[in-house]
């Protein structure tokens, strides 16, 4: 999906794509009752529909004008959808505060986006510098996909992403920089699956190397017949090595002794 795509393919009228722009919420938001509830109370779907008469009108050189909704559509919604972003039809803005859709950016047919995503650029440069998502992307809460990227179709990126390399179709991406966790298949039969639990922790990562050289340091120093490290040497008399001996244990804290006390 490309800009030239949507720009240069016949597509429906505005009033279809109102239709489908409502519609498509009943269908990926268990909360939705009804059209006019849809219509009357979602700012993702005023955001959007305010969106597609501004593009008309940006497309029709009236570039004031079509900057002039946006700012009242920003002010409204707290979504910001600058007039020139290409959106394909189906777009659902769950929530929608804090959203960002930059100048040059495309996106494909039935699109989901949560609260926060920001679709953003890399350059002050003229020209592309937006991403490009393909059809059913579905981008988590707080994520950013940065840069003149192309995300390809069926993509999930979880929330707090950000992505600023191209993914290729039917991925998972999550994590900071974007990794990509899940290939083709094995979605969840009630929906899409971001794959939240597959999120890095690069905390959890360095205390789990840090334990690691813990116990060989003091293997080393067992074999080398000085005995031992206390246990009970913790500050606050806690008994963090036996506890860590336990089966099953896992890390709840690190404590680290005063360095005055050898001094």
């Amino acid at each position: 999906m490309t800009a030239a795509d949507i720009a240069d393919t016949p597509g429906p009228g505005l009033g279809t794509l109102l239709i489908e722009d409502i519609d498509s919420v009943l269908a990926r938001d268990p909360a939705a009752r009804g059209r006019f509830e849809v219509l009357t109370t979602y700012p993702g779907v005023h955001a959007v529909i305010w969106h597609r008469l501004a593009n008309v009108l940006w497309r029709h050189r009236l570039p004031y004008v079509a900057r002039l909704i946006q700012f009242m559509t920003r002010m409204l919604t707290q979504i910001d959808i600058h007039p020139a972003a290409r959106i394909g039809r189906r777009l659902f803005i769950d929530h929608g505060t804090g959203v960002v859709i930059g100048e040059t950016a495309v996106l494909g047919d039935d699109c989901t986006l949560y609260h926060g995503v920001t679709l953003g650029g890399t350059s002050w440069r003229k020209g592309k510098r937006h991403p490009t998502l393909g059809n059913g992307v579905v981008i988590g809460a707080g994520a950013k996909v940065l840069g003149p990227i192309e995300v390809g179709n069926g993509v999930r990126i979880g929330a707090n992403s950000v992505v600023v390399t191209p993914v290729p179709a039917n991925r998972t991406v999550v994590g900071i920089p974007g990794r990509v966790v899940r290939s083709e298949g094995g979605r969840s039969p009630d929906g899409f699956d971001l794959d939240h639990h597959l999120v890095p922790d690069p905390v959890g990562k360095a205390l789990a190397c840090l334990l690691d050289r813990v116990e060989l340091l003091e293997s080393r120093v067992g074999q080398a017949g000085l005995g031992e490290a206390d246990d009970s040497a913790c500050e606050g008399g806690c008994s963090c090595g036996s506890l860590l001996k336990q089966p099953g244990a896992h890390v709840v804290g690190v404590h680290v002794g005063s360095a005055r006390r050898g001094r």
